[in-house]
């Protein structure tokens, strides 16, 4: 399927078949061939059944641009020579080219399942379905945007994909200014607020996802055309919809870090919004993120690379550790949850052997240490395929693991509350938001109890909690919004190049400066207010030229739910 900016005819048709092959539970998705999409939507199972695919496959193209974005766009990551490391992104990076393509899709699709359950759906099916199953679609076109908007800025409002083939004019929209989009995205999930129920099935969005990913929205948007300081209303709005999450939704933290991110956890309390994969004979259901970010030979498969690649030097030394040492610093337990170093050994990888052990297999199996930064990736893998059995009862394959990715967890909404109640001040001793802090700090391995927090110990928490899940990008895009140049000074100083001479070191013991060091020659991207927003792709340009001029406001009474 050529997915672009804008959904033919011809996407729509390839996605009536993706929905009728691929419409079981998202954990066991059988092959169901003999519906047509007119006698489909006739139960309220076939109703949910629809929705379960959105949870995975639409957005499989954007897993590596969700990663290079996300993490090493932002100096939490090395990889190499990637323009992302060097903000030299152009119009015909594939990865860039393959996010975009994916976010369009899944517009897509939530407008097809939104417009299939209002025109398609039978008698029998409950009012109680229908709205949860729009609820659901609307969460993930919100997401959509939400992506969309941090990562190009001003883009297109398409509302209803069949109104716009069947005028003939899907190729010739204009952006909408990116204050419209925030207000399409709020537009749309206080809709989905509404139609939601409080507790859905395992895994899926609630009322709570919907509040939890609304008050990120505020946050981010509070900054955005301001000028040092962001719109208090906004930042009560934020504080407002986090708390609902917090005191009301039952949600709870999981005690140990770590497990956040194992098989058995998928559908945690923890989780507000995730994208579900599942290993099946459909390609793109599946997470693929072990093959670029684990060792060679982690997996029986042969599908790993990520040897040469590494969390970055900037992000070992917020957590405290460098790799010019043989012993570990594990004061925060979220380090070693994220990063494997030097004499590192995990339980949880390689359970039928006794554990996994990071200097023995670089010693004793690849024969080198080749990370360039000491340290390779933990979260979004999940070890070989008795560890994956061990976690859902079922096997993984060739570049395919079920591993959940976890886009908005519940400690993100304390840190959202807890910055939102600080607002513009200085610090603050605000109770509740104290309360939010600490707990987020307390499982990491803190026991103090603060008394106090200022803007910039949420923002190293924020980095520290949500490392290498795809987020922090975005962080600096908001930062951006109302202080570009404190957010691109952070950036250029940052340690983002590779260290010399570690395999020595670690197959020695003996440090010599002279051989083994961080190497500072690297040149400092020249990183302007104008990288952050990314380009559109050639292909979506090609599409549509008015992608190229000024935004037009969007006319809001043309649309509703």
């Amino acid at each position: 399927m050529k997915k672009l900016i804008y959904t033919t005819k011809f996407l729509l048709i390839t996605w009536f078949s993706i929905f009728v092959t691929s419409c079981g539970d998202f954990l066991e998705r059988p092959t169901i061939d003999s519906y047509t999409i007119d006698i489909f939507y006739q139960t309220d199972e076939q109703c949910y059944q629809s929705v379960n695919p959105i949870y995975n496959s639409p957005w499989y193209d954007f897993q590596r641009g969700f990663f290079k974005v996300g993490e090493v766009l932002s100096g939490n990551y090395y990889w190499g020579s990637s323009p992302y490391m060097t903000f030299t992104i152009n119009s015909t990076d594939q990865d860039l080219v393959n996010m975009s393509a994916s976010l369009w899709s899944v517009n897509a699709y939530c407008n097809g399942i939104i417009e299939n359950v209002d025109m398609k759906s039978g008698p029998n099916v409950s009012d109680l379905a229908k709205k949860t199953v729009k609820g659901e679609a609307l969460v993930w076109k919100a997401m959509t945007y939400f992506y969309l908007v941090r990562t190009f800025g001003a883009v297109p409002i398409i509302h209803r994909n069949s109104e716009e083939i069947s005028s003939g004019n899907y190729n010739s929209f204009y952006k909408a200014p990116v204050e419209d989009i925030y207000s399409y995205i709020i537009m749309t999930l206080e809709q989905a607020i509404e139609w939601l129920p409080s507790k859905n099935r395992d895994g899926r969005i609630d009322k709570y996802s919907a509040y939890g990913l609304l008050s990120k929205v505020y946050l981010t948007k509070s900054g955005y055309g301001q000028s040092g300081v962001r719109d208090q209303g906004d930042l009560d709005k934020a504080a407002e919809y986090a708390l609902k999450v917090i005191d009301e939704s039952g949600r709870t933290l999981l005690p140990v870090y770590s497990d956040i991110f194992r098989l058995k956890n998928n559908f945690s309390s923890e989780s507000l919004l995730a994208w579900h994969w599942v290993v099946s004979n459909n390609w793109t259901s599946q997470n693929t993120l072990q093959s670029d970010l684990a060792l060679t030979g982690f997996s029986e498969f042969g599908d790993s690379w990520g040897d040469w690649n590494g969390p970055s030097a900037d992000l070992q030394e917020a957590f405290g550790e460098t790799p010019l040492s043989l012993t570990r610093n594990n004061t925060d337990r979220r380090r070693k949850a994220t990063m494997m170093m030097y004499s590192d050994k995990y339980e949880y990888f390689w359970a039928d052997k006794g554990g996994f052990d990071y200097s023995d297999f670089s010693i004793n199996t690849t024969g080198e240490f080749r990370s360039p930064t000491g340290s390779n990736s933990v979260k979004n893998i999940v070890g070989n395929n008795n560890d994956h059995v061990l976690g859902t009862g079922t096997s993984m394959a060739n570049m395919a693991t079920s591993l959940s990715t976890h886009l908005l967890r519940l400690a993100d909404v304390y840190l959202i509350y807890a910055e939102a109640v600080l607002g513009n001040g200085n610090s603050t001793t605000n109770a509740k938001g104290l309360e939010c802090y600490n707990k987020v700090r307390a499982r990491a391995g803190f026991t103090a109890i603060r008394t106090s927090y200022t803007w910039r110990d949420i923002w190293i928490e924020r980095r520290l909690e949500l490392a290498c899940e795809g987020d922090r990008w975005y962080d600096y895009v908001r930062w951006h919004y109302y202080a570009p140049q404190a957010a691109i000074a952070e950036l250029k100083s940052q340690k983002r190049g590779a260290f010399i001479g570690l395999d020595d070191f670690y197959q020695t013991g003996v440090l010599n400066p002279a051989n083994t060091r961080y190497d500072g020659t690297a040149p400092i991207p020249n990183i302007t207010d104008a990288h952050f927003s990314l380009p559109f792709p050639d292909t979506d340009l090609s599409m549509n030229p008015n992608l190229l001029k000024d935004p037009v406001k969007f006319d809001f009474s043309t649309i509703s739910y």
